[in-house]
């Protein structure tokens, strides 16, 4: 069942661009715009789960652009780490065996 603090996993208005996100996770960033993308993914779960999916599933700037809704594995990750910080890492660590298979 969802509770309220799934229901609220989302993008906002400050968040970055996900095309901003994969030059973050690429290095393909300013230093003084990644810093601030780092300040926002301390308070930002969303972004902070699709940082960590593209380091799980790489992708191109052709990848993310053709993307028009939250692919279900990053929304599996993202649950997954949210269950991670509350219970355990049993959910996430089959995820990760999972991508690790393919």
């Amino acid at each position: 069942m969802f509770t309220a603090k799934k229901l609220n996993f989302c993008k906002s208005e400050d968040c970055p661009a996900s095309q901003e996100l994969l030059d973050f996770q690429n290095g393909d960033i300013e230093l003084d715009r990644g810093s601030a993308i780092c300040a926002h993914l301390a308070v930002c779960e969303f972004c902070a789960a699709e940082v960590e999916f593209y380091s799980h599933y790489p992708q191109t700037h052709e990848d993310v652009e053709e993307i028009a809704e939250i692919p279900a594995p990053l929304f599996e990750l993202a649950e997954a780490i949210l269950k991670n910080r509350q219970t355990d890492s049993d959910s996430l660590n089959f995820l990760l065996r999972e991508a690790e298979a393919v």
